[in-house]
């Protein structure tokens, strides 16, 4: 699914009173705030729905597959999302 695809999805839920642009303006500002959010550390909780999140993982020293040499993977921040108890049950239901 694409940004396009949930600006539509969003205009069908909100119905005709709302214009593509307005969506797309509202999904845009949706998306702006939780990069900003996560850019800062902050976790973004929607319920019934997840938690994505920054996590810290630690410096490594890893192997190069093609010659065997020891690599050092620094640092670094990555975004994690968690899914609801709610959402998981769901998608459960819907995979059977």
């Amino acid at each position: 699914m694409t940004k396009a695809d949930l600006v539509e999805e969003v205009m069908e839920v909100i119905g005709p009173g709302v214009t593509k642009k307005d969506c797309a303006l509202i999904l845009e500002g949706f998306l702006s705030a939780a990069k900003r959010g996560l850019e800062k550390g902050e976790a973004i909780e929607i319920r019934g729905f997840g938690t994505l999140a920054v996590r810290k993982r630690k410096g490594r020293m890893a192997r190069n597959p093609r010659t065997g040499e020891a690599v050092e993977v620094p640092a670094r921040a990555v975004p994690v999302f968690k899914p609801s108890k709610h959402l998981r049950s769901q998608i459960e239901r819907k995979v059977r």
